[in-house]
């Protein structure tokens, strides 16, 4: 009986810069924005995992068009200088639909930054830069089993993890969200095992995940959110002694700083 193949491979897409501009804009929970763009081009958007992310690129406060960034042999390339400067933050893809040549990305209204102010007040007609996905990693979905979770931030991509994992496998999946406000409508299948987790109520992802038991068989761990809170979880999961690639912990976001590669919040 041959062993499955258990690879994850990394595929790299054309970098295209798209001008887009918003069709819906829903609160899909009081603090969690789903915003619907479309464009001419985006029949051809590359889009291939859960956790493919692009960078968007606001207008200035008063302007209507964002300031696009330039492309060269090496990817994006930062602006020089005395010319003006991009505003942009990275964030996960939620759904793709390329008939009808558009994309959802879900934004967490939390913070002050360019992309949680610009999301709580988009409308129908309003245009904002996306660049990428620069690449996708690829899972084969051939485990036993498969441990995935995050915080809000890392919702969208959570959400398209569960989605997209095969039937008949068994999947544990832990949400860390502010309330019970914040849980989501996420489609999961019957060997899916999802726990809603609130700091309200004292819960969190560490201790969550602190008394996580791993089952037999092959298994594959992502986690993604605050990068501070993720440190002992990381820890945690090393001991599970699974093979390094086959762990995937992700800090999207980091307490007090602005991070222009982490995913999905503003600070």
């Amino acid at each position: 009986m041959s062993t499955p193949v258990r690879e994850i491979e990394l595929v790299w897409h054309d970098l295209v810069p798209r001008l887009l501009t918003v069709v819906r804009a829903e609160r899909i929970t009081p603090r969690m924005a789903r915003i619907t763009l479309t464009g001419d081009d985006l029949d051809t958007f590359a889009y291939a995992a859960p956790e493919d992310h692009v960078k968007v690129f606001f207008p200035e406060p008063g302007a209507e068009l964002p300031v696009m960034p330039t492309i060269g042999p090496e990817g994006f390339e930062p602006p020089g200088p005395g010319t003006p400067q991009p505003i942009f933050r990275d964030y996960t893809v939620r759904y793709v639909r390329r008939e009808q040549r558009e994309i959802d990305i879900d934004f967490a209204l939390h913070g002050h930054g360019p992309g949680a102010s610009w999301a709580g007040a988009a409308r129908p007609g309003q245009r904002i830069g996306v660049l990428g996905p620069r690449g996708s990693y690829l899972n084969p979905l051939t485990f036993d089993w498969y441990l995935v979770a995050g915080d809000e931030t890392a919702l969208p991509a959570l959400g398209a993890w569960l989605e997209q994992l095969p039937a008949g496998v068994p999947v544990y999946a832990f949400a860390e969200v502010a309330d019970a406000a914040e849980e989501q409508d996420l489609a999961i299948s019957p060997d899916t095992v999802l726990t809603w987790l609130r700091r309200d109520a004292g819960q969190s992802l560490g201790a969550a995940l602190a008394d996580f038991r791993a089952p037999d068989g092959a298994g594959y761990v992502w986690v993604a959110g605050e990068a501070t809170a993720l440190k002992p979880i990381r820890r945690r999961l090393r001991a599970l002694g699974l093979p390094r690639e086959h762990v995937e912990v992700d800090g999207y976001w980091k307490r007090g700083t602005v991070n222009l590669d982490h995913h999905d919040v503003d600070e």
